[in-house]
């Protein structure tokens, strides 16, 4: 290919064959990812002809915007016959396209904080930039993680702590809207605030205290299927009543308690449930997190526990207990 007497060229040369400047192949060549084949009396670089297809493939990777790592392994791979290059390029590709994801949902994030800051009035924007300027892009679900785990009930099992997160824990909205945005960063302001509603005193409610760890995985497992029962008949637009979904809830807490369900249980658990302390703001930002554009909003553990909690108190007015 070159017309030189040893056949190499010249960091010049290489540098017009692949269209590159020279500053492009001496970077490369500095950074370990286009050996020189030798260097001539002066001092100069020369380069074999096969180092225009490295520096091609170099380019090629760089082009997707892979690390200097990444491409130096998958030229070494390119090497290496026994484990080939396909694996070490598509390791490299799945990382990078990971990263990418990630850079991408915070930027979708930060213009959807934007917008929401430009479309408020005047007076609010100060307020509104502390607010969102408070989360992170994309926002991280620790802090309402932590929450639960303090209100949850003491030596839970890990196994029960996690299902409940799961359902509790609203996931950020990868194409979020302003109003997302929004409800997010006022849910982190809730659950990062000293607990109950006047800055003090227990997160857990009394409901749940002297729960050992088996019976908390039984009353959280026993709420999970009532708040279940109770989703289906609030997506079918029934309104709060006695029935299996009440009756699961009222047995979750009866075997917590190691009693049985009766009208007298009922009566009682009514009034306790009613003196615990409420996070209904809680759930009601959840349900704008996770809520769709002109779709019906989606039942959520706290709108299905309230729903059980009329239920109840339909039936302990209507009975006497």
């Amino acid at each position: 290919m070159f017309s030189s007497y040893d056949g190499l060229c010249s960091i010049g040369e290489l540098a017009e064959h692949a269209g590159v400047s020279v500053k492009t192949v001496r970077f490369y060549s500095d950074s370990g990812l286009l050996p020189e084949a030798s260097r001539s009396g002066g001092g100069h670089r020369r380069y074999a002809p096969e180092a225009v297809e490295r520096l091609s493939m170099i380019r090629s990777l760089r082009g997707l915007d892979l690390a200097l790592r990444d491409v130096r392994r998958v030229l070494d791979g390119q090497q290496d016959e026994q484990d080939g290059a396909g694996s070490v390029l598509e390791d490299a590709v799945a990382g990078r396209l990971r990263a990418l994801g990630s850079e991408l949902a915070a930027l979708r994030w930060r213009e959807a904080a934007l917008r929401l800051v430009q479309e408020c009035p005047a007076a609010e924007r100060a307020a509104r930039l502390r607010l969102v300027g408070a989360v992170a892009a994309p926002p991280s679900t620790a802090p309402l993680a932590r929450f639960w785990r303090a209100w949850l009930p003491p030596r839970m099992p890990a196994r029960s702590v996690s299902t409940f997160l799961e359902a509790a824990v609203p996931q950020p909205p990868e194409g979020p809207r302003p109003a997302q945005v929004l409800a997010f960063a006022r849910l982190h302001a809730f659950v990062t605030r000293p607990c109950g509603d006047r800055g003090s005193g227990p997160c857990q409610p009394r409901a749940h205290r002297g729960a050992g760890a088996r019976a908390s995985a039984v009353l959280y497992a026993g709420l999970a299927e009532a708040y279940g029962l109770a989703g289906g008949a609030m997506r079918r637009g029934a309104k709060p009543a006695p029935g299996e979904a009440l009756d699961g809830f009222v047995d979750a807490y009866a075997s917590t308690y190691g009693t049985h369900d009766s009208p007298g249980f009922r009566r009682v658990l009514a009034g306790r449930l009613a003196a615990d302390p409420r996070i209904d703001r809680y759930w009601e930002l959840t349900a704008e997190v996770i809520s769709t554009p002109g779709g019906r909003p989606e039942p959520t553990s706290g709108s299905a526990h309230d729903w059980l909690l009329d239920a109840l108190d339909v039936q302990v007015r209507e009975t006497g207990g």
